[in-house]
């Protein structure tokens, strides 16, 4: 099942309406995803979980929402304009392109044609940048070329005198952002997986120039970001670290580690911790002329603080979240999301639909739920296909009123899970599905 469980996802993402290919209706735009009904409750629900634990939850760390687009000389202080490159290599028997560092791609590639008994020749690499071009202004041929930005990160560094001047924080101090990125990704592939839009999410954590304090908080951060996917209910053993060996790291970062989820396709990155130095805030203050130093008023010390950085995609850890939930059961297919994640909380079902006495007291139910919750109502065909018709898209609980509600003022509620049945009181359901999120 393994092999194959990706296929499984994009269809049941399709079919249930979690995620479509982009502009689908004419063709398509290749590496392009666009989110349904269910797809975006669920990226919603796992940026609200990253935010409240990155953000909300500790102390000293501010949120920020930068501009996509941003005077370009941002990219060359960043170095992105020279570097940010992959290498391209193209067949030259059907002229499809493929970043030349991916062996695997190349590799089924070839095999594709050799079934094909073709011959396969390839161009020498060339070197490609993957910004995305925009042009901005009113007259052709005057036009200003700026980038859709191609990390978030740069967004949080050309504003840390602003969070500075406007927050006053104590060092260490952090800066987290979820956004928008953008790549003109040569191969585009595994679903979500690398796509030419994504979403990101960040912290960057400033520290005084110390090795052995930065390390402390390089470690705190490795740890605290795997404890995240555990926290969501990730099995622990698809989740590894893996360090960047030295000639891997960008050459401004001191230490790198990825954490990595075991995809169908093999070991794959969910996320990176960097100590990235003071490179960000050195070429900024260089090439925008600003002092980008922070005055520490206890010790009366000015430097340029060296930055901690976790920087993990949406989709990445939204497709790892869906591989992982994902079960084939006899006689169904459930989805088994953390509470946290699921698109719907709960379901609520009229046992007969054609019984105004339970639609109306099921109505009340599930309005009184959606004040505090993401909820369903279905009263398509029978019980059992509601079952497994919300098991399928992840929905922890549904709750059915029948005749006995009516006496008792009491519902069947059935947990996703373990299938299994309890009768519980209307005015107790708000708290029941609380604690399973808490």
């Amino acid at each position: 099942m393994e092999q194959n469980k990706l296929e499984k996802i994009v269809s049941l993402c399709k079919r249930r309406g979690f995620i479509f290919p982009g502009s689908e209706i004419y063709g398509g735009l290749r590496g392009t995803w666009d989110y349904g009904p269910l797809g975006t409750e669920l990226k919603f629900n796992l940026k609200q979980a990253w935010w409240k634990y990155m953000v909300q939850d500790q102390e000293n760390v501010f949120g920020m929402n930068a501009s996509i687009m941003m005077n370009p000389k941002v990219w060359e202080a960043s170095g992105h304009v020279a570097s940010f490159t992959d290498p391209l290599i193209e067949c030259k028997t059907c002229n499809e392109r493929f970043r030349a560092d991916k062996l695997d791609d190349i590799r089924e590639h070839e095999e594709m044609h050799a079934k094909k008994k073709e011959k396969v020749e390839w161009t020498e690499p060339k070197q490609f940048n993957i910004l995305v071009e925009a042009k901005l202004g009113v007259i052709e041929g005057e036009k200003l070329t700026v980038f859709l930005r191609g990390e978030i990160t740069q967004g949080v560094h050309v504003n840390f005198k602003n969070v500075i001047d406007s927050m006053h924080p104590k060092i260490p101090f952090g800066i987290a952002q979820i956004g928008k990125a953008f790549r003109n990704e040569i191969t585009p592939r595994n679903f979500i997986f690398r796509s030419r839009e994504f979403e990101q999410m960040e912290l960057q954590t400033y520290v005084k120039p110390d090795e052995n304090s930065a390390m402390s908080v390089f470690e705190d951060m490795r740890q605290m970001r795997m404890q995240w996917y555990l926290n969501l209910g990730m099995n622990k053993d698809k989740l590894r670290f893996r360090e960047h060996a030295a000639d891997e790291r960008a050459h401004y970062a001191r230490a790198a580690w990825d954490i990595e989820y075991e995809t169908p396709w093999g070991w794959d990155e969910a996320e990176g911790i960097h100590h990235r130095g003071d490179w960000d805030l050195s070429r900024h203050s260089q090439f925008s002329g600003e002092d980008l130093s922070y005055f520490d008023q206890e010790t009366k010390e000015k430097f340029i603080p060296w930055v901690i950085e976790t920087s993990a995609g949406v989709e990445r850890p939204l497709l790892y979240f869906l591989l992982d939930a994902y079960h084939e059961e006899e006689e169904r297919i459930v989805l088994k999301l953390h509470p946290k994640l699921a698109p719907f909380k709960a379901a609520v079902f009229p046992l007969l639909k054609n019984k105004p006495e339970l639609v109306a007291k099921a109505q009340e139910i599930y309005k009184d739920l959606k004040k505090n919750f993401s909820v369903a109502w279905d009263d398509r065909g029978n019980i059992g296909k509601r079952y497994f018709s919300q098991d399928e898209i992840g929905t922890p609980y549904c709750i059915t009123v029948d005749f006995d509600t009516l006496e008792d003022d009491a519902v069947t509620i059935r947990d996703r899970d373990t299938m299994k049945q309890e009768r519980i009181k209307i005015s107790e359901l708000q708290a029941y599905i609380r604690k399973s999120l808490e």
